[in-house]
Parts: C-alpha cells; structure tokens; sequence
C-alpha cells in the first residue's frame, strides 16, 4: 500500500488494513476518511477495524462511504467539509481510490481551476477528465441542459428494455427513442437453466446487443449513475446527461454474489457453481456429468429474486441426470432454501413433491446461505425457522449450486424512483411510477407483486408501450398487467411443470387443460420450452411481435 499525493495535505490509497496504520503514523499522517462503504467487498475490513488502529495510533477517522459510480454532490460537499475539520495531511481511501479522488476534484471545483485539478489527479495516476464537466459546473450535476434529448429514454436493453422498445415502436413510429446499456452482449437467460443441464450450448444463449436494438433506436452504451427526475434528466457515468420527455426504467436487478462471505473467490472452482451466470451454467453441467458419489448443496436466497423455480430447476434437471446414470443412490441431495415452502403457488407444488422424493431430495427449509468456503467444502447457513431462536449450521458438499441474493441496482436503490426497499415504485396495474407521472417500469426492478422472469416482462412490455403512447397521446391509461409470470419447473429432462399464474396466485394457463395441464409434468411443455421459446424470444418478444401478449384493457376499478 502506497499512498499517492494530490496535495500536500490530502493522499489517496486503495484499501488499507489495520496492520497499515502504524507506517501511514511514521509516514505523517494525521487523520484518515474511509469513502469505502462496509461490506463491498468480501476480503475487506470494516471500517470499525480501521478506525480502531487508527485511535490506537493518536489519529482521527471519519466514515463517508460512497457507492462505486455514484459520488452525489452531497458526497462531495461532506468529503471538503472533512478536509476542513480534519488534522491534516489526511488519507482518504477506498477499493482502488479512484472514489476518493474523484470526491477531491468535485469538492475542489470553484477554487482551483480544472486545469489544475486534472493535472493534481493525473499526477497521482487517476484521470478525472470523465468528471471534468462536472468540475466546470462548479463540482455539481448540470441537469438543467443535456447533452442530448429524445421522446423516450429506456433505461436497460435486456429483455425488458429491448421488447418495450419494439413495442413503442409498433405504436408511434415518429419517436426519438434511445436505449442505455453498456453491455456488448445480450444474454437469453431462461436458457442458461437448460445449459446446467447438458441441454443447451451457451453460445445458443448469447447475442450481439448491436444486432438485437430496433432499428431507428440510438443506443447509448454508457452505464446510468443517477436519476434527477425533478429535471427530466439521466446521468451518465462521466457526468453525462440525457434528458428525456418520458423515461422507461428496466436495468434488471443486481445479482449480491458479494452477499455471501467467501462466495466470489471460489465459484467456478471447488464444485462451486451456480446457473445465474453464462460463465459458470457449464460447469454446473461440468459437476453433474462426472459426479458418482457424495453430496450435493442446492440453495434459494430470500425473495425477491429472478425466477424463483430456477434453483429448484438446477436440483431436478441434476437429479434426473444422476438418475439416468444409476449413481443418485450414492448421492445426498440437499435443497436450502431461506423460505418455508418449495413453490409459492399452492397448485403446483404436488408434482413438485413427487420429484422431490423421486430424486430423494431433503427439503431444509429457513437456511439462507451466508459463508461458503470453497477449499474446505463447506456452506455455512443461517436457519430462522418461526418460533425459533436464529442458529447458524454447517454442511459439508462436494457440489453446491447457489443462487445469491438480489436486489436492485444501486443507482436505482439509492434514486428518488425507489420505494423503502430499493425498487422502482409503480402502480402495479398500469406500472407507471407512483410519483412521476412521466416514468414507467418493467421487468425485474420494479416492485409489482409478482414473479420475477422473463415472461413476465414479455406481457408487461406491452402494457407500457401501450400506456406510454396514450399519455403522449393526451389519453388516459388504457392497459393493466395481471401480474403474469410463467416458470417452466424442469423436473426431468423432457418433462416440465409449466405454472403460469398472476397477482395472488392465481393460476392463468395459456393453454387448454387438454394440450398441457399445468400442474403436472408434460412433454408438450418441455417442447414448448425447448424448441418454441428461444425463437419466440429472439423474434418475436425482442421484435414488438405481441404473440400471445396483447395487453388487456384498463378495468373501471382500476383507473
């Protein structure tokens, strides 16, 4: 660790440990600001550990954690305050320093010229000239003019993003309309499940997003730093700003692999694996193919998250192949899963049951995964069973596969669009947003009380292209989403319980009883997930072809 100086009474750092306080006291520093936020990283200490060593040294220590990709201009304004109250020369640090020194340049900006300021940064070896607009304007956001403007911004091009954006187009051809993303790479992810089961190849899974944005869209591959809604503006990493006249949000959600101690390092190593990543679903297949004998981990985090069946999909499609193989009387299969019921609509869960003691499976109910150590081979879980004092247990593996926990992103959980737990807050009929009349939210992010999956947002994409153009339009709403979420359960290879239900539970089958009965195992359903759905996705959901999708009409009561 080696402090880099901006100034003569301010160095930047990445993390410091508390073995480091004792060099940074003989190298002169006085005090210490911590811009890391707890937890960001599963190696980190915290910053009660640093502050400790710090005391013990006759040093200060001050907490201002910024999100990576987010510094707000309150952040900047407390990061000069504490440059100001602080013994000087003060260490600011965070993962890689570049958040601290970026907190520097905006705190400085109005009383050092921004020549000066880049040229203090560069010297310490971070380039601030993505922030250096912001500088110019005084260390705050520009949001008062953009640097460009269009009719509608969509915020995220997965599946949501890119089919309501088909879908407006369907409508209203003479829209300005961009799509914001990073991604070079737009994944199928339904498929990654039928990857961990030696069904798929992962390239079938993957496109270019380049070839996948409608045509007339501008895509603007840049990652969203915050919402100014107030000012009908998107920011862009960098402090660019795009205004909008209407704003669609659906970036998908952030998948925690950091929210289990040990996780990071160890997947896709040590019979670590998980389906919720295009890198590690053929490894999931790697694990199954060769495994004859010991026990295998299965886990489900606690709600929300992203297809709810898919950790169970990964233990059946397992269990079967062990089946096929005549080697699943050798292996202990374990489900973990932090809720108390395996399916959460009532209907579907006696196929379920069936498989599970077809496969032998033990149900472990109220374990939520919180350690894996890889190397050793052991989970460590969190059990809060009702009426129970929480206690935390210890399973051996020779196989886990995890899915983490999940939430929002960032800079939506911290924006003025999220509700009190982090997501996009929309009335869940129309799914415009409940405070801004002008922004709408579909797919994974927003809070609407039903199932997280992609065909979810494949009725939902409509919906609001349809309530987006009658708000243009001068009209009143005209479309409501029924809570529409489908999770093909692969119990076996070549058989599917399809459950297709909406708000509450209800169950809401696309197809007579006769050709597929949801509730049991199908072979139609499994053809229908196999062979019909990928091309249903890649040309027709991502087209604005509504197949099987046509909103419904806005009831009275829900006007």
């Amino acid at each position: 660790m080696e402090p880099r100086k901006i100034t003569n009474t301010l160095a930047v750092s990445p993390q410091i440990r508390a073995s480091d306080l004792p060099e940074l006291k003989q190298q002169g520093y006085r005090a210490i600001i911590c811009n890391r936020p707890d937890g960001e990283g599963a190696d980190q200490p915290g910053f009660e550990e640093i502050e400790a060593a710090a005391h013990a040294q006759g040093m200060e220590a001050r907490y201002l954690p910024v999100t990576s990709g987010l510094v707000r201009d309150a952040d900047a304004d407390g990061f000069g305050q504490a440059l100001q109250e602080l013994p000087g020369p003060v260490l600011a640090y965070c993962r890689s320093g570049t958040r601290s020194a970026t907190l520097w340049s905006l705190s400085q900006a109005g009383t050092r010229s921004v020549p000066d300021i880049l040229a203090a940064t560069q010297a310490a070896g971070y380039d601030m000239n993505g922030v250096a607009r912001r500088i110019a304007n005084a260390g705050r956001t520009p949001t008062d003019t953009g640097d460009a403007g269009y009719d509608v911004v969509i915020v995220g091009a997965g599946a949501a993003g890119i089919a309501v954006a088909s879908s407006i187009q369907a409508r209203k051809r003479d829209l300005e309309i961009a799509i914001i993303d990073p991604a070079d790479i737009h994944y199928y992810q339904p498929g990654w499940t039928m990857v961990g089961g030696g069904i798929f190849e992962p390239q079938e899974t993957a496109k270019t997003m380049g070839s996948l944005i409608p045509r007339g869209v501008h895509w603007i591959k840049a990652a969203v730093a915050a919402f100014e809604p107030q000012d009908n503006a998107v920011i862009l990493d960098g402090c660019r700003v795009v205004k909008y006249e209407r704003l669609v949000v659906c970036p998908g959600l952030k998948l925690d692999w950091g929210g289990i101690e040990g996780l990071e390092e160890t997947l896709g190593r040590n019979g670590v694996t998980s389906n919720y990543r295009y890198d590690l679903a053929p490894y999931t297949w790697e694990l199954v193919r060769t495994m004859t004998e010991g026990r295998a981990l299965f886990t489900q985090p606690p709600m929300p998250i992203k297809c709810a069946g898919a950790p169970q999909k990964a233990m059946y499609l397992s269990g079967d192949a062990w089946h096929r193989r005549g080697v699943l009387k050798d292996i202990d299969i374990q489900f973990c899963n932090a809720g108390g019921v395996l399916f959460g609509v009532k209907d579907y869960v006696p196929a379920l049951e069936r498989y599970v003691e077809k496969y032998d499976a033990t149900l472990n109910f109220f374990h939520n995964l919180v350690a894996v150590d890889g190397p050793a081979k052991t989970a460590v879980f969190e059990v809060k069973a009702p009426d129970s004092a929480p206690r935390r247990v210890e399973m051996d593996f020779d196989m886990i596969h995890v899915c983490p926990p999940q939430t929002a992103p960032d800079f939506v959980r911290v924006s003025p669009l999220a509700d009190a737990a982090g997501w996009v807050d929309v009335d869940q009929a129309t799914l415009r947003h409940k405070s801004f009349d002008n922004i709408w939210s579909l797919g994974d992010v927003m809070n609407a009380p039903n199932a997280k999956t992609a065909a979810a947002a494949r009725v939902q994409a409509p919906v609001v292209a349809e309530n987006l153009v009658a708000d243009i339009e001068g009209r009143a709403p005209s479309a409501q989403y029924n809570g529409y979420g489908s999770c093909p359960l692969t119990v076996e290879r070549g058989k599917i319980v399809l459950a297709e239900f909406g708000y509450g539970g209800t169950m809401l089958p696309s197809f007579p009883k006769a050709f597929i009965d949801g509730t049991k195992p199908s072979r139609a359903a499994w053809w229908l997930k196999e062979r019909m759905l990928p091309p249903i996705y890649w040309k027709a959901m991502l087209r604005g072809r509504e197949w099987m999708a046509k909103p419904e009409r806005l009831s009275a009561a829900a006007r």
